[in-house]
């Protein structure tokens, strides 16, 4: 599985010859948007978090663009199904053999809202099982004890954690994540967008190396291997 950080919390995931987005906000993010052409993204599948601006912001230009199928909870699915974009709702809990592996609707603690402000749902985060390794996408959420029974089912190798503070967990509560997820190997998202979630990435790495875990903070477009 080849993962590409495209700023905040927007992903491409490459699984066999499957293309997958997560949470695309990349045209609305001064960071990205002079790097990252989303006309040039291919996308078999977009996952959704929750439905915040800066999760979903391009969800509808790619899928318009690939034909991709948009995945989230029930009520984001319905959102985009009612216009008429190709969905699969799921809600937490619930796991769903695709095409590039197994995916599971998991907790997260969080709000949920369009811009517009009509309901998006629960908030949730990602556990994708692959025959390339296992990936948890926690999207943005507090530390919440939820996180321990993702182990108990699913032997993580990279985990997506939120570190930015403010609205979300920030570098010592993902810490205390990456034990109760069992995974040292942790790539940082939601940080930097904008000055609420500004970090120091010196002392972030330093607070996980201390701690015996990697943590990975990618440029925009970089990717890493599992």
């Amino acid at each position: 599985m080849k993962v590409t950080f495209y700023g905040q919390n927007s992903l491409a995931l490459e699984i066999g010859n499957k293309h997958i987005i997560v949470d695309p906000f990349i045209t609305g993010n001064d960071l990205s948007k002079d790097k990252v052409d989303i006309n040039d993204l291919k996308a078999d599948y977009i996952l959704l978090t929750h439905a915040h601006e800066d999760h979903v912001l391009d969800a509808e230009a790619i899928a318009k663009n690939t034909g991709a199928t948009i995945v989230s909870n029930y009520e984001i699915a319905n959102h985009y199904g009612d216009k008429g974009f190709e969905v699969h709702p799921m809600n937490h809990g619930g796991s769903w053999d695709f095409d590039f592996g197994r995916v599971k609707y998991v907790n997260a603690l969080h709000t949920s809202s369009f811009p517009d402000g009509k309901y998006g749902g629960q908030p949730g985060g990602f556990v994708i099982e692959t025959d390339g390794g296992n990936i948890y996408i926690a999207g943005d959420t507090a530390l919440t004890l939820d996180m321990k029974l993702i182990p108990m089912r699913t032997k993580i190798d990279l985990a997506v954690l939120p570190i930015g503070d403010n609205f979300t967990m920030g570098v010592d509560d993902a810490i205390l994540a990456s034990d109760f997820i069992e995974c040292d190997r942790i790539l940082g998202c939601h940080y930097d967008t904008f000055g609420y979630i500004e970090i120091d990435h010196d002392l972030a790495k330093k607070k996980f190396a201390n701690k015996g875990k990697e943590l990975l903070l990618l440029e925009i477009g970089e990717s890493v291997e599992l």
